[in-house]
């Protein structure tokens, strides 16, 4: 099997289509077609199933992709791993992000690996939803919460607490709550991950965890909508303390209940394997480690949050 023949195989996969596997891929369908047919007559089965109307992975296909997609990325890497200087560091960051966070934070970031490393390219996915590294064609993904899939690698990239947040102009309309059983005189901004609405907000008061049903009128499977619309003084929001930063620096928006902590998190640069870490994924790795440092190191100038969030 040639290089290029698996490589056609993850377009193909990725597109649903062999005709657009190779406009994308720069030949003709007729090449594509007899590629795809030396690959299935090498390897003795189907990897796809054929319809007039649709084409979609086998049950051979699915289990031939993964491992399919970490032969190209083995080759990156050991094409990447014989350059020793960084100026050197080269390749695609097939990047999944969260709305948020993304869009607001971590793309500007990029942008500026982007212009130190000419050689280096972005195709960023942002989206809330889960992600499947293989049917998406992502390399590594940004999330919160440590990976729940052992057969994920990932790296910490630093503790970050969820804030309580409102707009001192929702504050002045409607008071400041101050314990938790002063949120049912609030409206809540919710996040929603598929079907399921966050509305049930966990503080923490020393050791125990008080439960609060929210009621509210809003919810997005959007998190960066949600931030939007707490600044707008719709209700309160809770937020990452990251991608809530800029507005707290600036004052657009206050934290609250400060003695009921929310429960906080982590933030995760996640990747399908070991062998998918290429010297481009450690210099994001690097990267947000240090930004995100330095932005939380600015809360805790502004006394909004406290120095153990870096321990």
């Amino acid at each position: 099997m040639l290089i290029a023949d698996l490589k056609l195989i993850l377009k193909i996969a990725e597109l649903n289509s062999i005709s657009a596997a190779a406009v994308s891929l720069d030949m003709q369908a007729a090449t594509a077609s007899a590629a795809l047919k030396r690959v299935e007559a090498e390897l003795g089965v189907e990897l796809f199933v054929r319809t007039t109307r649709h084409l979609r992975l086998s049950n051979a296909g699915e289990r031939f992709l993964p491992q399919c997609q970490e032969a190209i990325n083995l080759l990156s890497i050991a094409k990447q791993n014989i350059k020793a200087d960084n100026k050197d560091i080269e390749g695609e960051l097939r990047v999944a992000l969260s709305s948020d966070l993304g869009r607001n934070i971590v793309i500007p970031w990029l942008d500026e690996l982007l212009d130190s490393y000419p050689n280096l390219s972005l195709r960023s996915h942002i989206s809330d939803s889960n992600i499947d590294f293989y049917r998406d064609s992502v390399d590594l993904a940004l999330r919160y919460g440590e990976p729940s899939d052992t057969n994920l690698y990932g790296f910490k990239i630093c503790h970050i607490p969820k804030l309580l947040c409102a707009t001192p102009e929702y504050l002045s309309q409607n008071g400041e709550p101050i314990k938790p059983s002063d949120l049912q005189a609030h409206q809540g901004l919710f996040y929603q991950l598929q079907d399921r609405i966050n509305d049930t907000w966990e503080f923490l008061d020393n050791d125990k965890v008080i439960k609060v049903k929210m009621k509210g009128r809003r919810a997005a499977n959007d998190g960066d909508l949600v931030r939007r619309w707490c600044l707008k003084g719709k209700g309160l929001a809770v937020k990452s303390a990251i991608d809530i930063a800029d507005d707290l620096i600036e004052g657009r928006a206050v934290t609250l209940m400060p003695k009921f902590p929310h429960k906080s998190t982590e933030l995760w640069l996640i990747c399908p394997s070991r062998q998918s870490i290429t010297p481009a994924v450690r210099l994001v790795r690097d990267e947000c480690r240090k930004r995100t440092k330095a932005l939380l190191q600015k809360l805790i100038d502004k006394g909004i949050l406290t120095k153990s969030v870096l321990d």
